[in-house]
């Protein structure tokens, strides 16, 4: 039986990684063992700090949040407590950057909050989203155009019209109107 050669699958899959090894510093980037020893440690890295960033940024978050409560006498955790009793659902990245951005704005919500505190009636997730329900329809009569189809498909559903689940864009905007 003939031998059978690496030869180019061999030499393309060194290559491989040896162009995923550039930058690397010494014999990392040049040696094909300790290349691949380090490109698989690089993966593993990689994949871990992808979740690590998500903990790092939850962080930043809450510390910007927690130094804002600070400046209008509240902290943070009686803070995020008052806004759930008040039923506000607004997560800790836009609190941030009202935080930042729109101070005013936050203070409104401090005070929100601190008088759901002193009131201590827990709102019901219900009432809200109730609420946020008729803000939307009521913007939704200005322009459809601007809509998706799935929320055309929902107006439409509330409106009775019959075979909207089939409809394209344009025929639920011309029905809709």
């Amino acid at each position: 039986m003939a031998r059978v050669k690496g030869g180019t699958v061999s030499k393309t899959r060194r290559r491989k990684v040896l162009k995923q090894a550039k930058g690397y510093f010494g014999s990392k980037h040049r040696l094909y063992k300790t290349a691949q020893e380090q490109v698989f440690h690089s993966g593993a890295y990689a994949y871990r700090d992808r979740r690590q960033k998500k903990r790092d940024f939850r962080k930043l978050w809450i510390t910007r949040i927690n130094a804002a409560c600070r400046e209008n006498d509240i902290s943070y955790s009686k803070f995020m407590n008052g806004l759930s009793i008040a039923g506000v659902e607004i997560n800790r990245k836009m609190l941030s950057e009202l935080a930042i951005d729109n101070p005013a704005s936050f203070s409104d919500l401090v005070k929100i909050s601190k008088d759901a505190l002193k009131s201590g009636k827990k709102v019901e997730k219900k009432e809200v989203k109730e609420e946020t329900k008729e803000v939307k329809d009521v913007s939704s009569e200005k322009d459809y155009s601007k809509m998706t189809l799935a929320e055309l498909k929902n107006i439409a559903k509330a409106q009775n019209i019959k075979g909207y689940s089939t409809m394209k864009k344009d025929e639920l905007l011309q029905n809709l109107k």
